[in-house]
């Protein structure tokens, strides 16, 4: 198995935000020295929901401080972004980190209007904005000189400088949580990265995800490398005992969801509204705090001793995933507790799928 250290680690106040930055530094460079295969930061706004807010400056800070692992946006929003700009600040951290970039895109947060708002947009048009952006980010990576003219982007550039480092460029990954989703990027030969889904669900999502390649055309070997490389998002903490890891992860998950839900009480728009199909219990304010962090340790958390997160893994792995993102780093939980954590996991379960795999 492949595992990759994810972050969506809060602030409480700004007055936290400078030591909380350098502590996520920290963190991320322990994952190369662990063995973890990719580093996976987040994109939140204004409310230290994701404590650097945006993941391309961090992340050349993380570039120049590592060498091997690899470092992957879940994902970049970018519906909020101009996609040439994009363009050149990831085709130069692509050379900064000699290739080692992962780009995971989505039209941005389906929650939290009040992003958009604060970029003079609104979510309405995202799908499409995103899927501009998305043209344009991949034709001024490919091609020179480039021109554009849609809806949203109407632009000309003699060529893009730097070219990324990765040919034709990084890999471009989609999240996905929808059936049709799935298959729609296996048909695009699209990576694919999936948040917390419930283990029962996902080896259909992944045979659909099988049956888009296939319709696709891709030959056994793009198959079987993007099937292999299909990445599930969840929660873990390897605590000192049962009882503490729950402790510890069930607070982290509250704090969290009250951080969340806090703000866009507060900050979204009077005439937002959320689609009721994308809610959750834990997405859900009509849902207790009780009964919201019970969902999400239920059905997208790995947690406990290692000998019980290793018994997690192995059914994460039975259900077909070869790549687990091990969201470590999350809420208001404590440095020392995500470092403690981390080492358990990457010392006493890693090496058990290493051998495995």
């Amino acid at each position: 198995m492949r595992f990759g250290w994810l972050t969506l680690a809060h602030s409480p106040g700004p007055e936290q935000d400078h030591a909380a930055i350098g502590q996520q530094l920290e963190q991320a460079c322990l994952a190369e020295s662990l063995g973890f295969d990719g580093v996976w930061l987040t994109e939140h706004n204004f409310t230290g929901e994701a404590v650097y807010c945006d993941p391309i400056p961090f992340a050349s800070a993380l570039a120049v401080r590592t060498s091997r692992v690899r470092i992957g946006f879940a994902v970049i929003q970018l519906a909020l972004r101009h996609p040439v700009r994009l363009a050149v600040q990831l085709a130069l951290l692509d050379n900064l980190s000699g290739g080692r970039l992962d780009v995971g895109v989505g039209r941005g947060s389906i929650y939290n209007e009040y992003e958009f708002v604060g970029y003079g947009l609104r979510s309405d048009d995202a799908r499409e904005r995103a899927a501009e952006a998305l043209e344009v980010l991949i034709g001024a990576w490919t091609e020179a000189p480039f021109a554009y003219q849609g809806k949203y982007f109407q632009l000309w550039l003699p060529e893009l400088r730097p070219r990324p480092y990765q040919r034709p460029h990084p890999p471009i990954w989609r999240s996905v949580v929808t059936p049709a989703s799935f298959r729609e990027c296996g048909r695009l030969g699209a990576p694919i990265l999936t948040p917390r889904m419930p283990l029962a669900r996902i080896p259909e999502r992944l045979a659909l995800y099988e049956e888009g390649l296939l319709e696709g055309g891709h030959d056994a070997p793009a198959r079987a490398r993007l099937r292999d490389q299909a990445a599930v998002w969840r929660h873990v903490y390897v605590g000192e005992s049962q009882a503490e890891a729950e402790d510890a992860l069930g607070t982290a998950v509250l704090h969290t969801r009250q951080h969340m839900l806090h703000a866009r009480a507060a900050w979204n728009p009077d005439d937002f509204h959320v689609d009721p199909a994308m809610l959750n219990p834990f997405a859900d304010p009509q849902i207790s705090d009780a009964e919201g962090v019970r969902w999400s340790l239920d059905t997208g958390a790995l947690y406990g001793t290692a000998e019980r997160v290793a018994e997690q893994v192995a059914a994460v792995r039975a259900a077909g995933v070869g790549h687990l993102l091990c969201q470590l780093s999350f809420g208001y939980l404590p440095h020392g507790k995500i470092v403690a954590s981390m080492r358990r996991f990457a010392e006493t379960v890693m090496p058990r799928f290493r051998e495995a795999g």
